[in-house]
């Protein structure tokens, strides 16, 4: 059962006369535990919900249009604490973080409710029979699962964790109930690539057409590694290898099902030296947030604002400048260049920012941090503004992973800051408007 934090006014809830306090125990004689459970059974217009007030416990019968919200609050979205992760992976990057930063940094989420809700990727380590029983039961669709490798006793070795060899089975039965997944592959060095990773793929693959997608990424590597499992780095020679093998069997894919499946992050190809695939090979971008075609989604929202660049053409002058990190920064000067030589109204320094924080093989935006910026932009002309990416900063758009928030760094650097999304038509409108 949940409590209820509050009740809005003039909701189905409230004239049914369900009070902040009440707890839910059921709906139509479904136990109700949580966020999942609540938005399941409450979408029938007539609902049966037994209530526990105090000593007494009664149902209230409810009748309301089909998926209208009754109109219920409660402390925490999930209505339950969120699950942590019970692995000890050999590449986790909040293992690699350094002590002393806020606490929401150490915190390893591992929930399937949010793989559903917010798109966050699960191990399914920690979920029972009866989890997965509900999830097939609700197909909750997509499902997003961070695989590693489908080789049982090498995922046990690489999540350390006696349980993480259930996974391909489990995955079945959810491709078995028509739910979509979408997968993550982390790679590490001599370990769970090479003949591993084509395994892997091959077992993925099987799925279809439960599998919606894949992505493949290096593991990120910091400098605060001490008496953790020892990585090696990719070269830029590995990377090509890996991207060949995966390249290879999403053509493969792509005559087969229509879609590739398989897709190589932004960062392995930036690696390599290699230049990126076309829009059009990244399948409507299913593993954007993995960092698989951002800068080709980007490029191409760029390309169609810049058709209409004379709507800028009496923008005031303006010299800006940019910081960004090592991976975006040839891209990100080549967006400036193609701008500046369209628009002569604007001056932009576009600045790389090496990540001095957490390890010169941390080279993405998103990890860079406040005291980075700082360090290295104190002594450089600015201009008028200084913009970053929206991704160095958190959530709430106000602190970077060092704890220094953003109108810290404006004060020490003296200019107003603007962030950024990785959206090439707003990068257009940001610099001009």
């Amino acid at each position: 059962m949940v409590l209820i934090f509050d009740v809005t006014e003039g909701s189905p809830a409230y004239n049914a006369g369900i009070k902040p306090g009440d707890y839910i125990v059921a709906v139509n004689g479904n136990d109700i535990n949580d966020v999942l459970d609540y938005s399941f059974y409450t979408t029938e217009p007539k609902l049966r919900i037994r209530i526990h007030r105090e000593a007494d416990l009664f149902d209230v019968l409810i009748r309301k249009a089909q998926y209208a919200d009754l109109g219920l609050q409660f402390e925490t979205f999930l209505m339950d604490k969120q699950r942590t992760c019970n692995n000890k992976c050999i590449f986790c990057f909040v293992d690699q973080v350094p002590p002393g930063l806020r606490e929401t940094l150490y915190f390893k989420d591992d929930d399937a409710r949010m793989s559903f809700i917010s798109g966050s990727y699960i191990t399914l380590t920690n979920l029972d029979d009866k989890d997965v029983d509900r999830i097939v039961k609700m197909k909750t669709s997509p499902m997003n699962i961070s695989v590693h490798t489908t080789n049982p006793k090498l995922r046990v070795k690489m999540l350390s964790n006696k349980f993480a060899g259930k996974a391909m089975d489990i995955m079945r039965r959810f491709a078995d109930a028509g739910i979509k997944m979408n997968c993550q592959i982390v790679l590490c060095k001599g370990i769970n690539d090479g003949d591993e990773l084509g395994r892997t793929m091959n077992d993925l693959e099987s799925l279809c057409p439960g599998l919606n997608s894949v992505s493949v990424v290096p593991a990120g590597i910091t400098k605060y590694r001490e008496k953790l499992f020892p990585l090696k780095s990719y070269t830029p020679e590995d990377c090509g290898v890996i991207i060949e093998q995966v390249r290879k069997f999403a053509d493969k894919c792509l005559e087969k099902y229509g879609e590739r499946l398989f897709y190589c992050g932004d960062e392995l190809y930036i690696k390599a030296g290699m230049k990126l695939p076309r829009p059009s090979e990244y399948g409507g971008y299913p593993q954007l947030e993995n960092g698989v075609g951002m800068m080709a989604s980007m490029y191409e929202e760029f390309e169609a604002e810049l058709r209409h660049i004379d709507v800028y053409k009496d923008a005031p002058y303006r010299q800006v400048t940019i910081a960004t990190g090592q991976a975006a920064y040839e891209f990100i000067c080549m967006l400036v260049d193609r701008l500046v030589s369209s628009c002569k109204n604007l001056s932009c320094k576009v600045y790389m920012i090496k990540n001095e924080f957490f390890g010169s093989d941390i080279t993405v935006s998103g990890l860079i941090t406040g005291q980075d910026l700082l360090s290295q932009l104190k002594y450089t002309a600015l201009g008028e503004r200084l913009y970053i990416p929206a991704v160095m900063l958190r959530h709430e758009q106000d602190m970077f992973l060092d704890n220094m928030t953003l109108k810290e760094l404006s004060d020490a650097l003296d200019i107003e800051i603007r962030t950024v999304s990785n959206d090439g038509a707003e990068f257009i409108q940001a610099l001009l408007s």
